[in-house]
């Protein structure tokens, strides 16, 4: 479907490769200075759970700042229109917000060092080794995804095959990992955070420059995809249509709850940031101050999807670009050199933090969850050290494997969905029974989850054969989403009534309650400061993403 790669070459000049180098060069640097912080498995893995707040909270949206989030975001925009800032103000800040005021207390003071672990606490191993299992090829599969779109770029940049731009980006990854573990990858997610922003900044200013201002771009977007395209929720009631191709109740729900809820709270890719802050109130904190950034993140990434539809409208055509060419093409058009530069290292941190994101709690899963728990108990804390830098290189090579899966999506956000539908929504909706619900059994958690997980599968295979019609990709992954929530229930529930649940005092701390949501932890100076309360920032994000909705709903 996409054109030739020569029409997507960048003209890169000695400043631009200078700017990339440098990067490169500063990258490498971190990675050797956290490696002297890095002395046992917790200081690899967790990066010894001493990290302020407001790292870690750039951490985890930058975490989240990758291929997903610009490659896919750009082609969501380009594909549904303004429809993709669902994926924000409603797909993503409630959930970060939930994640933030209720569900850090029960992980940080559990003290596990994964998601899957806690499932070992409050169930049995089964329930453990399945989780551990699912989030472990998870985590490869959309590591992938951010290899591919890696790949995207060098082929554009430099003309190189795509096998040989896998595992290039997959060998740097691999190195500043292993060399410095979770506190490489936080502090270059940090460095990644500002490099990514102003690299997209200028694609932005000098889009809306080229198609006239936001007049020119209203006029000409409406002019080639009528008015509903820079609309949210118009065409969206029961029976009517819309670029989307699904209706309210699928985006509040599907997206809104199944989807989003299930990514934020049990994505150990996330998750884990907030496990690296030094006490409770900076986890909490964690996703509350990513929750900000967040929010204006579709001006820098969705906004630039739109114009690239405007300039180049054979995108998504037959014989056109791929949706996932949008910001290469916006890249290649409007950047001088020096700009070019800077824009080209951003995409390159973009993919580098989504993929170190994903490899670094692949490694923890992997080595705490499943070798350390199954294969080699009672080890050497040394032994777990080595095991986990081993398992990144092996997590690495898989993930240049399943990059292959990704370059078959013409918009690679719509698989980024598929897996998040299959892997994450059942586990959410596990924990939310485990978390809630004291009678939920470990047998009910298992099976849940498995046959959970299942469902959604089966659905989508039947959509891929025909089998089942939906309106759009997304439709079919929102739907899916709901389907594998309410399977999980369903099969939950019945089963946990007929078995006998934990007594009540191997519950505590793992079982909500009001005490426990309320625990402060160790306090340290400052803590208490009205502006740093959680439930300012939580409540505060809420409004302002709901007040983000205004322009787009008059």
């Amino acid at each position: 479907m996409a054109l030739a790669a020569d029409d997507l070459r960048l003209s890169m000049n000695w400043m631009d490769t200078l700017i990339l180098v440098i990067y490169f060069a500063v990258v490498l640097g971190i990675a050797l200075a956290a490696r002297r912080s890095v002395s046992n498995s917790l200081d690899f893995f967790l990066a010894g759970r001493a990290l302020p707040a407001w790292v870690t909270g750039l951490a985890f949206v930058s975490a989240n700042l990758g291929a997903t989030e610009i490659l896919g975001m750009a082609a969501n925009g380009a594909q549904y229109g303004a429809y993709t800032v669902h994926w924000y103000w409603i797909g993503a800040i409630p959930a970060m917000v939930f994640l933030g005021l209720v569900m850090m207390p029960f992980y940080y003071n559990s003290k596990v060092r994964s998601v899957p672990e806690f499932l070992l606490l409050r169930f049995s191993r089964s329930s453990h080794l399945l989780s551990a299992v699912i989030f472990a090829v998870a985590s490869v599969l959309i590591a992938g995804v951010n290899l591919y779109a890696l790949a995207i770029v060098l082929k554009a940049l430099l003309g190189w095959p795509l096998p040989i731009s896998i595992l290039l980006a997959g060998i740097f990854v691999l190195a500043y990992i292993v060399i410095g573990g979770l506190s490489s990858a936080i502090y270059n997610e940090v460095l990644q955070f500002f490099v990514i922003v102003a690299a997209l900044i200028p694609l932005t200013v000098l889009g809306l420059v080229r198609v006239g201002g936001i007049d020119g771009l209203i006029e000409k977007v409406t002019s080639q995809q009528g008015e509903m395209f820079l609309s949210t929720w118009a065409g969206t009631g029961f029976g009517e249509t819309n670029p989307l191709g699904t209706n309210w109740l699928t985006i509040t729900l599907g997206l809104g709850f199944a989807i989003s809820f299930g990514y934020w709270t049990t994505n150990f890719a996330e998750v884990q940031r907030s496990l690296s802050a030094k006490n409770l109130s900076a986890a909490r904190r964690t996703p509350l101050i990513a929750a900000f950034p967040k929010i204006f993140i579709p001006l820098i990434v969705v906004l630039p999807g739109i114009i690239a539809m405007v300039i180049e409208p054979t995108i998504g055509k037959t014989g056109g670009y791929d949706y996932n060419d949008a910001i290469p093409i916006l890249m290649r058009d409007l950047l001088p050199n020096g700009v070019l530069g800077l824009a080209v290292t951003g995409l390159m941190a973009s993919f580098m933090a989504g993929m170190a994101a994903n490899v670094s709690s692949f490694n923890t899963v992997f080595t705490t969850d499943i070798w350390r728990a199954y294969i080699k108990p009672h080890m050497p804390d040394g032994h777990y050290l080595k095991v986990g830098r081993a398992i990144t290189a092996i997590g690495v090579v898989i993930g240049m494997g399943t990059a292959f899966l990704a370059a078959s999506f013409s918009n690679i956000m719509n698989y980024m969905q598929t897996l998040f539908a299959f892997f994450n929504v059942p586990l959410f909706a596990t924990f939310i029974l485990a978390l809630f619900w004291k009678r939920m059994t470990a047998k009910a958690g298992f099976w849940g989850l498995l046959l959970g997980t299942a469902a959604p599968i089966a659905f989508y295979f039947s959509y891929q054969a025909g089998i089942v019609e939906m309106g759009s990709d997304q439709d079919a992954n929102m739907t899916a989403s709901m389907i594998a929530f309410a399977v999980d229930l369903l099969v939950s529930v019945p089963i946990a009534l007929a078995t006998k649940p934990k007594p009540a005092a191997e519950l505590e701390g793992l079982v909500y309650s009001r005490a426990s949501a309320r625990d402060k932890g160790v306090v340290a100076p400052g803590d208490d400061a009205w502006y740093r309360k959680p439930a300012v920032l939580g409540w505060s994000a809420l409004i302002l993403s709901a007040l983000c909705y205004i322009p787009f709903t008059l």
